[in-house]
């Protein structure tokens, strides 16, 4: 999918629908300056071209029960393709798992994965980390607190 270049009035438009994506269209159209129909127009271009992936509620996770927060940094015996998509659809199905990535240097894959606590951590790495096959070693490091943490892209 081509996407084509945003000029200001789309990336404000991008701005102020990370802040607020529950903005009326009413009211993103006069933010940014626009009529209704062209920030319309607008809104669904970005969307069907995927620079509007989707729209979400962002929980707090200590609010829902998550409090802890566990970085994993998984080394695999293989690199081979296969295993790392058998190791990747594997992680995909996990809702512990909020994010995963494959890296470069020393580890294969860094992982964010939030829990109840520190039981409901070893259950998730007793029966579904250890169990996958591929998987050479786990290191966990769990987060103390939280300093910085956005979803919003700096678009400036």
């Amino acid at each position: 999918m081509r996407i084509k270049p945003l000029d200001q009035i789309d990336r404000r438009i991008l701005a102020e629908l990370q802040a607020d994506g529950r903005l009326s269209l009413a009211e993103l159209a006069e933010r940014v300056g626009l009529s209704v129909s062209p920030c319309l127009r607008r809104v669904r271009a970005l969307e069907e071209s995927g620079v509007i992936a989707r729209y979400v509620a962002v929980l707090d996770q200590r609010a829902v029960g998550l409090p802890v927060s566990v970085f994993i940094s998984i080394k695999m015996e293989s690199q081979r393709e296969e295993a790392l998509e058998q190791f990747a659809k594997a992680i995909a199905t996990w809702p512990e798992v909020l994010e995963c990535y494959l890296m470069t240097g020393p580890r294969d894959y860094l992982l964010r994965v939030v829990v109840a606590d520190l039981e409901a951590y070893e259950w998730f790495l007793k029966s579904k980390l250890t169990r996958l096959s591929g998987v050479a070693s786990i290191e966990s490091s769990f987060a103390l607190g939280q300093v910085k943490y956005t979803n919003v892209l700096p678009l400036a």
